[in-house]
Formats: C-alpha cells, structure tokens, sequence
C-alpha cells in the first residue's frame, strides 16, 4: 500500500487533476531524488561550513519559488497552460527537498 502510494505521489504533479497532497508528496519525493543525484555529481558542498550553508537552505528555495512564480505569470500571459510546479508552493517545495538533501548528506 506503501509503495502504491509513492508511486502516485510520484505520477501526481504531472497529473492535471490530482489531488494536492499527493502531488505535494511528489514534488519533495522528486526533489529528495534530484538532491540525490546531485550528490553523485557533486559531493561536497557548495558553500563553506555555519551561516553560508544555512543562508542556502532557507534562501535558496524561496529564489526558487519565486522564479516558478514568473514563469507560470510568463505562461499565462503567452495563453500556454499553467502547470502546477509553476506555483510558488510547488517550486518552493521541490527546491526545498533538494536542499535538505544536500544540506544534511554532501561530505
């Protein structure tokens, strides 16, 4: 049951009718992913050790949101569909998964 519910909290945000929660579980799922593989990539911090690396956890998703922001404002005025990551709550979350991720497992 477990797994069926991550796999469709997986499947949700790209779902244009699913439900909010499960879509929010998805984005921090994808994000928790996209942490990961950053990790691969890169596995030492960006940033020096105290306030620098804390600053990045709590600024960067807000950054995040809000470019998510402007691009759904962008796609709306171009008459394209606005989609969910587009909102500043979905960008913020998944920005939010992916900082977590590195803050608490880069070497």
């Amino acid at each position: 049951m477990l797994i069926e519910w991550g796999l469709q909290s997986l499947a949700a945000p790209f779902r244009r009718s699913s439900n909010v929660w499960l879509a929010v579980a998805g984005y921090l799922l994808l994000g928790a992913g996209v942490g990961a593989l950053s990790l691969w990539l890169l596995p030492q911090h960006l940033t020096r050790d105290g306030w620098p690396r804390l600053l990045n956890l709590v600024v960067t998703p807000v950054l995040a949101g809000l470019a998510m922001t402007l691009i759904g404002h962008w796609r709306a005025r171009r008459g394209d569909p606005v989609l969910r990551i587009d909102r500043f709550a979905c960008g913020y979350l998944f920005a939010l998964a992916v900082a977590v991720v590195r803050y608490n497992f880069a070497a």
